[in-house]
């Protein structure tokens, strides 16, 4: 056996050694645990995301086109528990039609997942978790088999309208006075 290499019986009676020594000798032990601490590899953890404010004036100017084409506040505003369903039904169409109208018109759409929904989906190793929610008894590594239960949506375009100097966003809907 070589130097470096030491026989079974050797690492042994070497282990048994240096184990009562670090037991009874607390110099030997700190110097044993200072060695440990150096060579260790230190604990890695995920960088944070890098936090960013989202885009306040956009919000609030599709919020307002909302309310404008579908009276959509108005409609989440509304306490519709006295109302019935054919009423709450027949608002629900109105604000559906103008608020698709709105979207139609500044946002072009595309699913995020070509696959028919109930199709069955493998996820490998790597897939995009922020376009793909995983939801169910998730535990294990990819790859992922499962049932597509939502296809999601992305945005492809954008084109909000362009905003006067001056235009308060804030102002989602202007009160009416009628004289």
């Amino acid at each position: 056996m070589s130097r470096n290499n030491p026989a079974f019986l050797s690492r042994i009676f070497l282990v048994w050694g240096v184990f009562f020594k670090y037991l009874f000798n607390r110099d030997f032990a700190g110097q044993v645990t200072a060695i440990a601490r150096e060579t260790a590899p230190a604990p890695t953890t995920p960088p944070k995301p890098q936090l960013r404010d989202a885009d306040r004036e956009g919000a609030l100017q599709l919020l307002g086109l909302l309310q404008q084409e579908g009276r959509f506040i108005d409609f989440v505003e509304e306490n519709v528990a006295a109302y019935s369903d054919a009423q709450i039904g027949a608002a629900a169409r109105v604000v559906h039609e103008g608020c698709r109208k709105v979207v139609h018109e500044h946002f072009q759409l595309e699913p995020v997942r070509a696959e028919e929904e109930g199709s069955p989906v493998t996820l490998e190793a790597g897939f995009d978790a922020s376009a793909v929610r995983l939801t169910g008894n998730v535990v294990g590594e990819p790859p992922f088999r499962g049932t597509l239960t939502h296809r999601g949506w992305r945005a492809t375009a954008v084109s909000l309208p362009k905003i006067a100097e001056g235009h308060d966003l804030s102002i989602l809907a202007a009160a009416e006075v009628e004289l």
